[in-house]
């Protein structure tokens, strides 16, 4: 099983951050990500002790920064470099480690750094930046995202256009892979995954899709009747996730309104869910996988308990028949498991 888990650019440090997670990564043989972030609103800020969160394209400027910081930390230590002779009292090559010495505009870093290499190199680097800004973050840094396509060939044809920008970076396009969210909702049969989703739909609250459009874009909806159009200074002042703001404003193709936001995002509710029997679900999975618009799906669950158990009993075994899914792990690290290889040292230096 591998862990994932986020850590912010924007609030955390990147010499601990690089501390924390290669360190567990030794702990637990090699099977961590780092689901890298660069927050969303205001009460993040506050929480942390800030005023406001920082401006949407600044925060990955600042992140750019951070990344270099991170990589050059978990590439200080060379392979090989850790002897643990306790005959000769050394533990390891003092040529193969090396001080770092960084200045930014945003960030500095002086020192050694304290963990070396993993079993895995480092930890998998996860991203989901979606703005035009986030994909040229992750185009340069990440090595699998998490995307949210809301159709087939709007998929294919956003998954083309980042591959195409990961090879700007002198990276290898197949060696990122990008997975998209799928809702699944199955059963043994069709009719039953459909009353399935006719609960799961019966269940939303309009209250609920505005509080997750106030975190996710930084404004606060309650301060709009539902169908007062925004103003373009409040629109242009939603500073959290603008790939969302900007699919709203494209889809609707005049100011929007909160009810327009509610109805293109589908915030709170299963967007685009796969209804069906597990023949029906792997169907559609398959398609995607086979024809280029994914490398692989992040399963959201609909419902809790039973989303991801209905997943596993019903779709799982259909794809494993086709031979598209395994039936084992192929190594002992996340990074094997996912198909990744081992980074080589200075891999994102362009």
């Amino acid at each position: 099983m591998g862990i994932g888990a986020t850590g912010s650019t924007t609030y955390y440090e990147p010499f601990d951050i690089a501390r924390r997670f290669q360190t567990v990564d030794h702990m637990i043989g090699g099977r961590v990500a780092w689901n890298v972030v660069t927050s969303v609103n205001d009460g993040e800020a506050h929480n942390m002790g800030r005023e406001m969160h920082l401006p949407h394209d600044l925060r990955y400027d600042r992140a750019d920064e951070f990344m270099e910081i991170v990589m050059s930390c978990w590439d200080s230590w060379e392979d090989n470099s850790v002897v643990i002779d306790k005959e000769t009292g050394l533990f390891a090559h003092p040529d193969k480690v090396h001080r770092l010495e960084y200045d930014g505009k945003f960030l500095n870093s002086h020192g050694t750094f304290t963990v070396p290499r993993s079993p895995q190199g480092h930890p998998v680097i996860i991203q989901a930046g979606s703005s035009d800004r986030g994909k040229t973050f992750a185009a340069r840094w990440a090595e699998t995202v998490f995307v949210g396509y809301p159709d087939f060939e709007s998929g294919k044809r956003q998954y083309a256009d980042f591959k195409a920008a990961v090879a700007t970076h002198n990276r290898d396009p197949e060696l990122v892979t990008v997975n998209t969210i799928a809702f699944p909702v199955v059963a043994e049969t069709r009719a039953e995954a459909e009353d399935k989703m006719a609960l799961v739909d019966s269940l939303y609250r309009e209250v609920d899709g505005l509080s997750l459009l106030s975190e996710a874009l930084n404004f606060d909806f309650k301060k709009k009747a539902m169908d007062e159009p925004f103003t373009d200074e409040e629109i242009e002042g939603m500073s959290g996730m603008q790939a969302m703001r900007d699919r709203v404003l494209r889809e609707t193709g005049r100011n929007p309104t909160p009810r327009d936001f509610v109805n293109v995002t589908r915030r709170g509710r299963p967007r685009e869910a796969i209804v069906g029997s597990g023949k029906d679900v792997a169907d559609r999975l398959e398609k995607w996988f086979v024809e280029r618009a994914c490398d692989g799906f992040v399963v959201a669950a609909t419902h809790i308990p039973g989303a991801f158990e209905d997943f596993v009993r019903f779709v799982v075994p259909e794809l494993q028949r086709r031979g598209i899914y395994h039936k084992d792990y192929q190594g002992a690290t996340l990074r094997e498991n996912l198909g990744l290889p081992y980074p080589a040292l200075g891999w994102w230096r362009r």
